[in-house]
């Protein structure tokens, strides 16, 4: 395929121990580098050209001044299209980003919403990016995603919106993300059953101390059965 330059990924998402510290995954740097490396191999799939922003190039205080600053940067760069997406969404892949990137220049905006009622990626015109009024936005707030389209709502352009994903933010959405086993990579899965199941046993061990002869099972959150390969 193809691909012009007019349009370039940002990929916003901090580093491995920043984002393990940041979500409180006590020992997560394993897991958030491989879903970084993750992220990052299927940027590269879409030959797409890309930017990682981590926390050592972001600037500003407060979550949407470095997330709007950063997407500024890359239409400074001469980029008439950017499509903004963290490391958390492992369901995410390639063909989503070429889904965005073919709606983008068929005119429309795209978003990929989240089960928490955020959005995954976000592919926008330079035209319809107001820094201002993006800074006033919710972010990191459960109506980010209802905010976000009506203000897109009010431009020229229609909004063309991806299936709906989970990101990775708590236990709770790597237990629930254990239910995907066909959109996720099964190093991911295996990684994400491992930190569970030893995130859950130091749990289990300090709220009832050491045991004889008995092992604990998870039946909801950190199941070794929820996450079964194969």
């Amino acid at each position: 395929m193809n691909l012009t330059k007019n349009t370039a990924i940002l990929i916003f998402a901090r580093s491995a121990k920043a984002d393990a510290q940041q979500k409180k995954f006590v020992n997560g740097e394993r897991l958030f580098d491989a879903l970084t490396k993750e992220t990052l191999a299927k940027v590269k799939r879409s030959k797409l050209p890309y930017f990682h922003s981590t926390e050592v190039e972001q600037q500003g205080t407060t979550f949407g001044e470095r997330f709007v600053n950063a997407i500024q940067a890359v239409y400074d760069q001469g980029y008439d299209h950017v499509i903004t997406i963290g490391n958390d969404s492992p369901q995410l892949k390639t063909k989503h980003l070429l889904e965005a990137y073919q709606q983008l220049q068929l005119g429309n905006t795209v978003l990929g919403p989240t089960f928490d009622g955020g959005f995954y990626l976000m592919g926008l015109h330079r035209s319809k990016f107001n820094p201002h009024v993006f800074l006033r936005l919710p972010w990191q707030r459960f109506g980010l995603f209802h905010s976000i389209s009506k203000l897109l709502e009010g431009s020229s352009s229609d909004i063309y919106s991806l299936p709906t994903f989970t990101e990775v933010d708590s236990l709770q959405d790597l237990s629930t993300l254990g239910n995907f086993i066909q959109s996720v990579s099964e190093h991911l899965l295996l990684l994400m059953h491992q930190f569970l199941a030893k995130t859950y046993g130091l749990l289990t061990a300090i709220l009832h101390g050491p045991t004889s002869g008995h092992q604990e099972t998870f039946k909801n959150k950190g199941s070794p059965s929820f996450l079964r390969i194969g």
